[in-house]
């Protein structure tokens, strides 16, 4: 990887397979502090509420994640994170130079019983008109494969959105089984960026140690949604670049208000 976002190299393989993963991008020693303050957040929120979920598809198993929307709220380490330039540049070497939050997750799979994520695409949960959406995965610490790590289907992108009728959107396993996808083994610092057309899923914790992690999606800013799912109180945030639309959306309104402002002086001038 360049020393601020993709080589060249780096972008073609991006661009043929839809995902990629990049060493190092935290050091270990922050990935380690990013690891503290994730577990220190889980065990506040599970005095307030239930962080414990699985997928519709694997609840049979047993299984669960521990998990919390929009981390960047709770700890300022986290909103630290999500604007490094280290993460935002290969964000714009993906996206381009305007890099826009949609919305960031904390996941924490516990040791033996960590829930696996079925294969899938993030599409059907946020849809937008020119897919410019991108996960980026942040591991603060080891994901091998017995941790359940991050597995994709290479070009599966170019396939575009996929019909499921599953209630969590998965796919099914018969024709996308999680065995013979690749697997994306990660080490503390390291970043997993892929489409959000990508198929991707994991397997169980069944290691004796948690897997840590927050899920950061971006987008252009100037992308439209196609519907108004998933908000999120962090959505619209800029993490790299400027939101072209911002100044576009302001001229609407003032001029929305000038012909208010007329039509009144209007009214008075005929009554």
């Amino acid at each position: 990887m360049a020393a601020l976002g993709l080589t060249p190299g780096e972008k073609a393989f991006y661009q043929d397979n839809g995902y990629i993963l990049c060493r190092g991008i935290f050091t270990p020693g922050e990935a380690t502090e990013l690891r503290r303050e994730a577990h220190a957040l889980a065990q506040r929120l599970q005095q307030f509420r239930q962080i414990e979920v699985a997928w519709a598809t694997v609840r049979a198993t047993g299984t669960v994640v521990q998990h919390c929307h929009d981390v960047q709220f709770y700890a300022a380490a986290f909103a630290r994170m999500i604007v490094d330039p280290r993460l935002t540049a290969v964000a714009q070497s993906i996206i381009g130079p305007n890099v826009q939050l949609h919305h960031t997750k904390m996941f924490i799979k516990p040791p033996e019983r960590g829930a696996p994520f079925p294969m899938h695409q993030d599409y059907p949960y946020f849809p937008f008109k020119n897919d410019s959406m991108i996960a980026a995965i942040i591991h603060f610490d080891d994901a091998p494969l017995e941790k359940g790590c991050v597995r994709v289907v290479p070009g599966s992108h170019k396939l575009g959105p996929l019909a499921t009728t599953a209630a969590d959107y998965s796919l099914p396993h018969e024709q996308y089984p999680i065995e013979k996808a690749t697997p994306c083994p990660a080490q503390a610092g390291d970043v997993l960026f892929f489409s959000y057309l990508t198929i991707h899923g994991s397997g169980i914790n069944a290691s004796k140690e948690a897997r840590t992690t927050v899920l950061v999606q971006m987008r252009d800013p100037e992308d439209v949604p196609l519907a108004r799912v998933h908000e999120s109180w962090g959505q619209g945030m800029m993490l790299a670049g400027i939101d072209p639309t911002c100044c576009q959306t302001k001229r609407l309104w003032t001029q929305a208000d000038e012909k208010r402002q007329q039509e009144v002086l209007a009214t008075a001038a005929a009554g």
